[in-house]
């Protein structure tokens, strides 16, 4: 379960928001060239400040910054590292119902950790909002390690690139998990004391169309990785990120289906990463995506090891139309059937704009699903 203070905070957020029209209008001058880096930098920096003040208006503990100066909730902060080139690819992510724009990020030499990293600087600007506020979290959110690898893999051109600088996975592996090491200890060192891994990877293992896809890919490779060896892997890449990190750091790791202009990637229950998801990655909570059919059950919640808390992302960010609380309060029980209540809190599914384009709701119904997560959480737990 989230903490604030030392207390159980049953109810939390998963981290992005809908982008204010101003701020679209802003990014698109600066990419036309209109407006310099320091113009849009301003307005992100304004912008972010009333998003905060909304979130705890809204009754978050928790807050972000929206991810408000990010494209991608995923490829930024890859772009970020040394070693790690923005490329345009032949064809977008395939989302049910549309293609994402072509963005990938390719190895274009060794990996590491850069000071000037642009999540560094978002966190700490963020951190400057709230270090006088006692009663709120600033939270850093980054893409998982795993996240990272599966991108290097996502196609021939991007193995091709990978070879070519890594002959051994045991290379990559290191130097992934140093670079976010690094960038972990340096949101660490800039106050930060709440981190969560955006993952994606162990959703799309549980979509059997995928395990194809993979399969084939592999032939194709040196690497030759198949589903069941990615399963491994994606669990090696994260640990090795997170190891050795300071014990009054909270981990977390939010794993969802696919966000994208309200559009989903994969379907499928948990069941064929269970083992490896819940009971061996070293992290204190999982946001966990719970709000359709597509989901599967709660039975996979069995193989979450130790005193680590859940999310259940039951309100979903895609659709505008506000849950029945009656349901919700059902649905978390009924996950009690796994993990006991005191180590469960509520969620919506994934953030309401994970990239830029956001997704199919107003602003007005975004933040009335913020209040119905918190006035939920509020009768179940006290």
């Amino acid at each position: 379960m989230p903490k604030f203070k030392n207390q159980d905070l049953h109810y939390d957020i998963v981290g992005s928001f809908l982008r204010p029209k101003n701020l679209k209008r802003a990014r698109l001058n600066y990419h036309l060239g209109n407006i310099s880096r320091n113009d849009l930098t301003q307005i992100e920096d304004a912008d972010i400040a009333k998003l905060v003040q909304k979130e705890k208006q809204n009754g978050l503990k928790i807050v972000t910054d929206g991810e408000f100066r990010r494209s991608w909730w995923h490829l930024d902060t890859f772009w970020g590292f040394n070693g790690i080139a923005h490329v345009k690819d032949k064809h977008g992510y395939q989302f049910h119902g549309e293609e994402t724009r072509k963005d990938s990020a390719r190895v274009s030499g060794k990996i590491s950790f850069n000071p000037g990293h642009p999540d560094l600087k978002a966190y700490r600007y963020l951190h400057n909002l709230i270090s006088d506020d006692p009663d709120i979290v600033a939270r850093q959110s980054i893409p998982s390690p795993a996240q990272l690898f599966n991108e290097l893999i996502r196609g021939p051109e991007n193995i091709k690139a990978l070879e070519k600088y890594y002959s051994n996975l045991k290379d990559l592996i290191h130097d992934v998990g140093k670079a976010y090491h690094d960038l972990i200890i340096a949101l660490y060192n800039s106050g930060c004391r709440d981190v969560k891994l955006d993952d994606c990877t162990w959703a799309t293992l549980c979509d059997p169309s995928f395990h194809s896809l993979i399969d084939k890919l592999a032939k194709k490779s040196s690497l030759k990785i198949d589903w069941p060896k990615l399963i491994k892997l994606n669990l090696v890449f994260n640990n090795e990120a997170i190891k050795d990190l300071p014990k009054d750091l909270v981990v977390n790791t939010h794993s969802c289906r696919g966000n994208y202009d309200s559009h989903w990637a994969a379907q499928g229950g948990y069941e064929p990463v269970a083992k490896e998801l819940f009971g061996k990655e070293n992290v204190d909570n999982y946001y966990l995506e719970y709000d359709t059919k597509r989901s599967g059950d709660f039975k996979p919640l069995q193989y979450v090891n130790g005193n680590k808390g859940v999310v259940l992302g039951l309100v979903t960010t895609k659709k505008p139309e506000l849950e029945s609380q009656q349901h919700l309060i059902h649905r978390i029980h009924e996950a009690t059937k796994y993990v006991p209540l005191d180590r469960l809190s509520i969620s919506p599914q994934c953030g309401f704009s994970s990239t830029e384009e956001g997704n199919h709701l107003t602003e007005a119904q975004q933040w009335a699903k913020i209040r119905l997560v918190v006035d939920t959480a509020k009768k179940v737990w006290n």
